[in-house]
């Protein structure tokens, strides 16, 4: 029985994970997304682009684009037609139609994706800006109006710099740590050298 609890325990942890309803939300909205572009691409992208290749060439556009590997003809009332599905082609117009859904859906999604990640920017700055719970009880020992965005976010900004620690000077690199030891030797040979002259003139009276 406590198998049974556990599992469903997990179970339950798994579906609720943030990670999971995401990645479930994105595949409705990707599958719904996706028939909407193609449906765009196909109603009114390929259109355009079949009407001014149309235009340009004198031909049947994109639509006509195909090239016969293996074309089937039959006569139909005295008549031989070409029978498009019995032969074997290459249709340019469905991959160029693949190739178009492929670029919109790609754009679309960048820019979606870059505006996202502006808002989840901007959100995570006006977090980092708000008082925490400690911030918020000496501002209000301060007499700030808690309610007024403004006042807060530079209260807290001065509060902030305020109590924030001295900054820690860097440690000396090893070459400054050498010239400090040179110059400190230099000196002292230097006050040897001046110290000597004295000790002769002494030794000679």
């Amino acid at each position: 029985m406590n198998k049974v609890k556990q599992f469903f325990k997990d179970f339950k942890a798994f579906i609720t994970r943030g990670n999971i309803l995401d990645l479930a939300i994105g595949v409705i909205i990707g599958g719904a997304f996706s028939a909407i572009v193609t449906a765009f691409t196909n109603k009114i992208i390929m259109p355009l682009v079949n009407w001014a290749i149309a235009a340009i060439t004198g031909g049947k556009g994109v639509e006509g684009a195909y090239t016969f590997l293996k074309p089937f003809y039959e006569d139909v009332d005295g008549v031989t037609q070409l029978v498009l599905e019995k032969s074997i082609y290459i249709d340019w117009g469905a991959f160029i139609t693949a190739i178009l859904d492929f670029l919109i859906i790609a754009f679309v999604l960048f820019v979606i994706l870059k505006a996202v990640m502006a808002a989840h920017g901007f959100t995570n700055k006006v977090k980092e800006g708000m008082p925490t719970r400690a911030e918020r009880k000496q501002l209000k020992a301060q007499g700030i109006n808690m309610k007024d965005y403004e006042e807060v976010r530079h209260a807290t900004e001065e509060l902030r710099k305020a109590n924030a620690p001295a900054p820690i000077p860097p440690k000396p690199t090893q070459e400054e740590l050498l010239t400090g030891i040179l110059e400190e030797l230099k000196k002292q040979n230097t006050q040897e050298v001046t110290e000597k002259p004295k000790k002769t003139k002494k030794n000679e009276q």
